[in-house]
């Protein structure tokens, strides 16, 4: 069963002001957005906003080579500051390059060891089954309590569900929504690693309580018509995967399961 990655990955949020120079209207309006981009940040290289923003022109176009480019770009001016590094990771992560993201993560937390760098970082390590997410995760416990505590304790499931350690890692998730019973990717895992378990009903109950709680948490729908179908309860699961469609039209998986059960 495909898993996502789940944790809170940065928006670039930034916006070219009127800080460039007016030109005339005839003039601006043949240049494209990209090359207006460009030349503001030429025109400001300090703005760490502007170099953000042309990074989220590439990375919202799909065009993850020139967005990586121009991370890079900014961190041979800049190799100590801690967002590029961020930056990078997570152009990484969604381009495929999970070794790559891991090591641009690991270059942010040596310059600065921000809890929401290390809450990446240790999913990322729990995914990949290295240990080291538990010491992120311990890390995270011992200074970090307040502000972490149930992303550490996910953390710490995850690794387990990876290694295949099902019940261990149900008590990390149950730990996490006796912290915050609306932590919805809790409430995901545990349903994933009892149906992993065979225990198709079990983890229907917690989808149940999810999206009652959350009632377009799409993933809880497309999870929930997972476990319908082992259950041979097909209508109903036909039904949810619609639901999980209705909320997230571009959620491939849910499409594909309906059109393996013979429906559009």
């Amino acid at each position: 069963m495909s898993k996502k990655l789940v944790f809170g990955l940065f928006l670039f949020i930034a916006a070219c002001n009127n800080q460039t120079e007016k030109k005339p209207a005839t003039e601006n309006a043949t240049l494209s957005e990209e090359q207006k981009l460009k030349n503001a940040v030429q025109q400001f290289p300090d703005s760490m906003l502007l170099k953000e923003t042309l990074v989220q022109y590439y990375r919202e176009h799909g065009n993850y080579d020139q967005a990586l480019h121009e991370v890079n770009q900014a961190i041979r001016t800049d190799s100590l500051n801690p967002r590029f590094w961020d930056m990078k990771a997570i152009l990484h992560f969604e381009d495929g390059d999970t070794l790559q993201a891991i090591r641009s993560f690991e270059s942010a937390i040596r310059i600065f060891p921000n809890p929401a760098y290390m809450i990446s970082l240790g999913t990322l390590y729990a995914q990949t089954r290295d240990k080291k997410a538990l010491a992120i995760s311990d890390t995270l416990l011992r200074y970090h309590k307040q502000d972490a505590e149930k992303e550490a304790l996910f953390i710490k499931g995850l690794y387990y569900t990876y290694n295949n350690e099902k019940l261990k890692s149900i008590g990390y998730f149950d730990q996490c929504l006796s912290i915050s019973f609306t932590f919805m990717d809790a409430y995901r895992e545990k349903a994933i690693a009892l149906y992993d378990m065979g225990k198709y009903s079990e983890a229907l109950n917690v989808l149940d309580k999810a999206i009652t709680l959350q009632n377009r948490f799409e993933e809880g729908y497309y999870y929930r018509g997972m476990c319908l179908e082992k259950l041979k309860q097909v209508p109903e699961a036909v039904e949810s995967y619609q639901m999980a469609l209705q909320y997230d039209p571009e959620y491939t998986e849910a499409r594909d399961a309906l059109a393996r059960l013979g429906f559009k």
